[in-house]
């Protein structure tokens, strides 16, 4: 277990240097949410009885989605471990005394919670010091705690999801056309651009139950009150379960490919 807590610790101290993209994705982020809700707000307008969420609920889950998108998005993959698959020079890092999936899940943590420290905060203070109804409105600490405990096994699911992709492109070619496949439908199913509550009723059902739901769908919900607090501990414990299949199952998979891994060269 040290040597994976001393790899989180490299990486998460390593990613926290970038300060100058962190700037440039807190003005982005900032920019976005400003731009999404003012676009929904107009439909609000028009008719709020049609929506399934109420517009101070949106505006916080808009706001919460911005300030820990790194925590979330789908899009952060790390090119040197699919570079290193794909040239053959995992070897190295196979011969070690390690557990590649382990380190990866370990190295993809870090991360995303190196980058999601450095932009959040900004975010949360401007957003929370905004005139209303768009001003991100804190929940009481009970729903607080609950967000935090749901918002870490989102990012660990995140990360879960992330290195079963790196897995699979031992199986590929090439890591990109899984890495498209996969950002694509992860987006949507998983509320990225618009909330699971806004989906149709049959679809919603089925995401609510699926591996996707648990990244930032039900934290962002249980922070802006759109999820019960009597509701909540169910979610969690469904997001528990997707995160220990999703774990296992990385790591069987890449058990599987270590024993038929062929490098040719020398």
């Amino acid at each position: 277990m040290k040597k994976y807590l001393s790899f989180f610790k490299i990486r998460f101290i390593a990613n926290l240097q970038y300060r100058a993209a962190a700037l440039a994705g807190i003005s982005t982020q900032f920019a976005w949410g400003c731009l999404t809700i003012i676009l929904f707000k107009a439909f609000y307008e028009t008719s709020p009885q049609n929506f399934p969420m109420g517009f101070s609920a949106f505006v916080s889950y808009i706001w919460m989605q911005q300030a820990f998108l790194a925590f979330f998005a789908m899009w952060t993959f790390e090119g040197d471990i699919t570079d290193s698959i794909v040239s053959g020079s995992i070897v190295y890092q196979m011969s070690k005394p390690i557990e590649i999936y382990t380190l990866w899940f370990t190295r993809s943590v870090a991360f995303r919670l190196a980058r999601g420290l450095l932009r959040c905060f900004p975010v949360l203070i401007i957003a929370a010091i905004l005139p209303m109804p768009y001003r991100l409105i804190m929940p009481d600490p009970i729903t607080f705690l609950m967000f935090i405990a749901s918002m870490i096994l989102g990012l660990c699911t995140a990360a879960a999801f992330t290195c079963l992709i790196y897995v699979l492109c031992f199986f590929t070619v090439s890591p990109r056309g899984l890495q498209i496949v996969f950002l694509s439908a992860s987006e949507m199913l998983m509320g990225q651009v618009i909330p699971i509550p806004f989906f149709p009723e049959t679809i919603k059902k089925i995401l609510e139950f699926s591996p996707f739901t648990g990244i930032q769908n039900i934290p962002l919900r249980i922070f802006s009150y759109d999820i019960s607090s009597k509701d909540a501990g169910k979610k969690i414990i469904l997001q528990v379960f997707w995160l220990i299949v999703l774990f296992l199952s990385g790591k069987l998979i890449a058990k599987a490919a270590e024993k038929k891994l062929v490098v040719q060269g020398g």
